[in-house]
């Protein structure tokens, strides 16, 4: 007989286990995501953030890169301008960052970007064995399984829609510059290779040059 506290003893182990979340924006820089662990505002922001219920740091972080590869759209309320969405189907490749994190944290680092209050742990079940999950309209409502490391699955979440139908809007300088300094953080780039990077997205190869983004990360 399954009694409700062992109902509810399995979803706290479920909510310890770990998963990777895989960062492609701003969350590439380590002191900004440490805002959504701990909470607090990073600089360039005009948000502030509450953080998860556990503020422990990431146990691992790995380099990786994503079949596919980003784009900015919309207009952020944090930063002004586009922010990046993953879509697998562009060409070439995403350079990322992974984090191990627990899948509570996880649910409280997605909430966040859902801006939505942290709290409830949400069921990955579609998105660890179907590969995607929508769990709401937002922009970052939609979680997607990009692969598997050491045994634990690797989530991200995004637009539910791809580049094609996305409404294009350039990243502002200081968003433009918390994701290279991520990338050369996180992967050892120059600050060349970062710049030529960004600058070949879809949304911001519209305004900025490499030899502009390359003098804000100088």
């Amino acid at each position: 007989m399954v009694t409700a506290d062992h109902r509810a003893g399995g979803a706290a182990r479920a909510a310890r286990e770990d998963v990777w979340y895989v960062a492609y924006g701003s969350n590439l820089y380590r002191e900004r995501f440490a805002c959504y662990l701990a909470g607090g505002r990073p600089a360039g922001s005009a948000r502030t953030y509450a953080g998860c219920r556990d503020a422990a740091p990431a146990r691992a972080e790995r380099p990786v890169t994503l079949p596919g590869g980003i784009y900015f759209a919309h207009e952020s309320p944090a930063w002004g301008g586009g922010i990046a969405f993953y879509d697998p189907a562009l060409p070439g490749r995403a350079a990322a960052r992974a984090y191990l994190l627990t899948r509570q944290q996880f649910c409280d680092v997605m909430a966040q970007e859902m801006h939505r209050e942290v709290g409830a742990d949400h069921d990955l079940s579609d998105a660890i064995d179907l590969g995607r999950q929508t769990l709401g309209p937002g922009r970052y409502e939609t979680v997607v399984k990009v692969g598997e490391r050491d045994g634990r699955p690797m989530l991200t979440f995004t637009s539910p829609h791809g580049a094609g139908p996305a409404r294009l809007n350039a990243p502002t300088a200081p968003y433009l510059t918390m994701l290279g300094n991520g990338l050369r953080e996180a992967h050892g780039w120059t600050a060349e290779r970062a710049a030529a990077y960004l600058e070949a997205r879809p949304g911001a190869r519209e305004k900025w040059s490499a030899p502009q983004i390359r003098a804000l990360l100088d």
